[in-house]
Formats: C-alpha cells, structure tokens, sequence
C-alpha cells in the first residue's frame, strides 16, 4: 500500500472514528446525566447499591450476548456475504439473526427471572447486602438483598431489547451508517432518566419502592433504543422476514463467531461481576466502583469503541476480499490513533478525578466522603484505559479473521487472573475498594499486550516499531499535560471554585497536547485536527 493510500485510509478512519466519537460523547454524557440524578435521588449504600448490584446481571448478559459481540460478529458476517453472495443474501441473514437471537434469548430470560434469587446470592454474598431497611421506607422489602433480587427480576427483558438493538446497529455499521447507531444509547439514557424523575415521585403513591422505577426506566429506554435505529434499517432496503433456520450455513458461521467471541469480549464484564463479587463485602463499595466506571465508560466509547466500530467494516472488507495489506494498515493506524487520544485521556482522568467527580455527582444524597471514594477508584481504574480501548480494537481484528477462539482464550486466564488478584488484595491484604479497580486495570493491560503480540504473529506484522514510537510520544505528552492540569486546578480551585477551575485546567491541557503533539510531528493527531477543520469548514459553506 502506497504512502498516498495509507494517508487516505488513515484520514477516512479518523472521520469515521470522529463521526462515532461524537454521537459517543453525547451519549455518555446524557449517561453521566443518568448516573448524577440516581446519585441525587438513591443513598449508596443502601437503594443505589440495590439498583446497581440487580442491573449488573441482565447488563453483563447484554455485554457477552448483545452489543459487542452480537453486533461485530454480525458486522464481519454480513460484509462477507454481501461480498460474495450479493444484497438478496445478506437481507435474508438478518432477519434469520432477528430470529433466531429472539428465540435463544427468550429461553434465558424466562430461566434467570425463575432463578434470580440463586444467582443474586450466589455473586452478592457479602455481609454488605444483608443491610436492613428501615420500616418506614422500605416498601416489604426487609434487606438490600430482597430489593437486588426483585428488581433483577423486572430488569431481565432489557437483554431482548438490547440485543434487537445490536442486530440493527451491526447492519447499520456494515452499511457505513455509524451516526444513528452511536446515538441510540443516548435515546436509552433520555428514556430511563425521564421515567425515573417522575416514577420517584409516583411509585410510593401506589404502594411500590422508588427504585422500581429506575428498573422501569431501563426497559422503556432499551426499546427506545432500539425503534430509533428501525426507519434507518428500512431506508437501506431491509424488509423483516419470518424465517428461522439454524441450519443455514450462514447463520451457522455468526454463531460460530458468538460462542468463543463471547469469551474474546466478556474479559471486562465478566471481572466486573467478578469484582461485585468481592465489592459486596464492603458498604458502599459497588456504588463506588460503579459509578467510577461508568466515568471511565466515556473515554472508553469515544475511543476505543469509536475507533474499532469505525475500523471494523474495512477490516472485514479488506479479509474478504485478502487484501492483508491493507488489513495491517488499518489496523496499525486504528491503534495509533488509540494510544495518541486514549493515553492523554488517561492521564487527564488521574490528574483531575476528585473535580470530575464531584461535578458530576456530588449533590443531593452524595456526599464529599462519596467524591473521595469514587475519584480514588476512578484514579486506579484509569491506568487500563489503553488496555480496555485496545482491548476492542485488537479483538474486533480477530472478528474480521474469522477467528474468536484465541482472544477468548486469552479472556479466560485475563479471567482467573483477576480473581487471584482480587482474593489477595481483599482477604489477605484487606485492602479496600481501590485495590479491585487496580486488579482490573492490571489484567486488562496484560489482555490487550497479549492478543496484540498474538495478532502480530497471526498476520506477520504490524508495524509494532512504529506503533511503538507513536506509544512512547503520547506517553511525553499526557505526562507533561497531566502535571500541567493537575497543577493549574490547584492553584485555582481555593480562587475561583471546582467548576471554573476544572475548565481552566482541561482547556489549558487541551492546549498542552495540541502544541506538544504539534511539535513532535504526530501525525494521526495531525489527521483529526484536519477532518475537524473540514467539517467546520462545510458547515460554515
């Protein structure tokens, strides 16, 4: 691939990857919204920690069976197709998907409703769930425990949803429509949080817990999800079929992606329920995590989803069609333009994590103890955020080979890793919640290096020298632009208060990393400054 080539593709990922960006963005944003009014409305410790310990089930379902892993096996199965069989073909497959996901998730709906109580004592059985409530406002539920397993229990379809949500945005993605599939999750965040503002006030009017209505709110945004992305399906030509084969050759290999794919991916979710596991045994601590994570989930989705959503389509084109060549630009240039966003971002979440999350949730029920706690986790778990957002990418370039099995093996030490980490830490050091977001961050490192270096020997190379010196330039910048922040909000916050201080700091920080990566002629950050001035310049015609 020539110089000219490589500088195209390079640019065309950058405006992709900046389209997905910013839907992202406004998607965790409103997410944040959502996370700061349950903060507002739910103590931690008692009905915020139920809510969050009954949604990570059916969520982590959603994550091994719906969005990551449904939608790029689908991506990498529907361009095969359609390169080789035509359109016809490829419209039939995803009604045959439709089906046939609906009818396998329909089974493990109905079994984890008739056995939520089994699965609730068997990962949060620490003594922190057997806080009682008192009499006055606790609705017939006795304990935190009671409260987890019923709202489970409500919240179990939003696995159906979700996945019709991630068919859609797999079929949009593979049509190079990145937009309206990246903004869906806001409509999810909009649809929860207006039911659970006006459920908290309704709900103890007819008897029900307050928190039933934030489980409420969860499925009317999972379907709100979802029907944004149907006009958009329709206008490409799709036009639903009441098929089901599972003996189609073509559903057969989508199937054969999922199964190991949902081990390649799950290494994040399955050790965050690993860590509820751990974290229920402190009060507190798993709204703590939680809401730490879910701050980590922004850059993560503007970064590492963006830019593998975006590379994904061209991955799977360029394997179809062997063009390896091009496969290994695309990805070299996917994890340049990673390290160069993901690594500043990092350093940005270590430096100011106490003013980000006071921000952002302290008000109402939380309180400044809440800020320290949460902003120290947030502190640890930001040290993987290269490790989470190559993760994606890394992965997503096995999908477009084909191949689910090696990252999923991969997952499972990454897997038992973390649950050693975490048994020491907790039971034999008694360190306290920080140590578990740590854990995450060192195993989620160590996955990325390894499928990586995997990845490397599958496709005899990726250019690692260069990637690597685009690595060691990002980590000069991020060090020099997160003491410059960390310093220019200490020397404001007493005079000018969190808010304007916090701004201060990341607009100067911003200036920092533009000058800096200016200077040391990095290119991938040369590619997003010049789409950036392209669409302005469009706009402005």
């Amino acid at each position: 691939m020539n110089e000219q080539s490589n500088k195209m593709e390079n640019q065309s990922l950058a405006r992709s990857a900046g389209v997905i960006s910013i839907a992202v963005i406004i998607s965790r944003i409103l997410g944040l919204v959502r996370e700061s009014v349950l903060a507002f409305f739910f103590p931690a410790k008692t009905e915020l920690d139920a809510f969050y310990a009954a949604f990570r089930i059916p969520n982590l379902l959603r994550d091994l069976f719906a969005e990551s892993v449904l939608s790029n096996a689908f991506v990498a199965t529907f361009v095969d197709v359609e390169t080789k069989l035509g359109e016809k073909f490829a419209w039939r497959l995803v009604s045959l998907v439709f089906n046939a996901i609906t009818s396998i998730l329909l089974i493990i709906t109905i079994l984890g409703i008739i056995f939520t109580p089994l699965i609730v004592d068997l990962i949060f059985m620490g003594k922190g769930f057997d806080v009682s409530f008192s009499p006055e406002t606790s609705y017939g539920f006795s304990n935190k425990r009671e409260l987890t397993i019923y709202l489970t229990r409500i919240m179990f379809p939003f696995l159906i949803l979700v996945s019709f949500s991630a068919i859609a945005m797999g079929l949009l993605n593979s049509k190079r429509r990145f937009a309206i599939p990246a903004l869906a999750p806001s409509f999810f965040n909009i649809g929860s949080v207006t039911v659970v503002i006006i459920g908290y006030y309704i709900a103890p009017k007819f008897g029900f817990h307050p928190t039933i209505s934030v489980a409420v709110g969860v499925l009317i945004g999972g379907l709100l999800q979802f029907l944004v992305q149907v006009p958009s399906m329709y206008s490409l030509g799709y036009k639903y079929r009441p098929i089901l084969k599972f003996n189609d050759p073509h559903l057969k290999q989508l199937l054969k992606l999922v199964a190991p794919a949902i081990l390649g991916t799950a290494a994040v979710e399955v050790n965050v329920l690993i860590n509820s596991f751990f974290a229920s045994h402190g009060e507190g601590w798993v709204s703590w995590l939680t809401q730490a994570f879910r701050i980590m989930y922004f850059p993560i989705g503007a970064l590492g989803v963006a830019i593998s959503t975006a590379a994904l389509p061209a991955l799977s084109s360029a394997t179809s069609q062997n063009y390896m060549d091009r496969y290994k630009s695309t990805m070299s240039n996917a994890l340049k333009l990673m390290f160069v966003l993901a690594i500043p971002a990092s350093a940005g979440l270590m430096a100011l994590n106490r003013p980000i999350v006071s921000l952002i949730y302290e008000r109402g029920r939380f309180s400044d103890y809440d800020t320290a706690q949460v902003g120290s986790a947030l502190f640890c778990y930001a040290f993987g955020l290269c490790g989470y957002s190559g993760v994606k990418i890394v992965t997503n370039g096995f999908y477009a080979l084909k191949d689910a099995r090696t990252p999923a093996l991969i997952s499972v030490l990454a897997i038992a890793l973390n649950t050693i980490f975490n048994y020491i830490f907790i039971f034999k050091l008694s360190l306290d919640h920080r140590s578990l977001a740590i854990s995450t961050s060192i195993y989620t490192t160590l996955n990325f290096i390894i499928v990586l270096l995997l990845l490397r020997r599958k496709v005899r190379g990726l250019g690692l020298i260069d990637i690597a010196l685009t690595f060691i330039k990002a980590i000069i910048v991020s060090a020099c632009m997160g003491v410059i922040s960390f310093l220019t909000f200490r020397l404001l916050d007493d005079i000018l208060g969190n808010i304007i201080s916090l701004a201060v700091a990341m607009m100067i920080a911003l200036l920092v990393l533009c000058f800096l990566y200016y200077v040391l002629k990095v290119n991938e950050f040369n590619h997003i400054v010049h789409a950036v001035l392209r669409k302005i310049m469009r706009i402005k015609k």
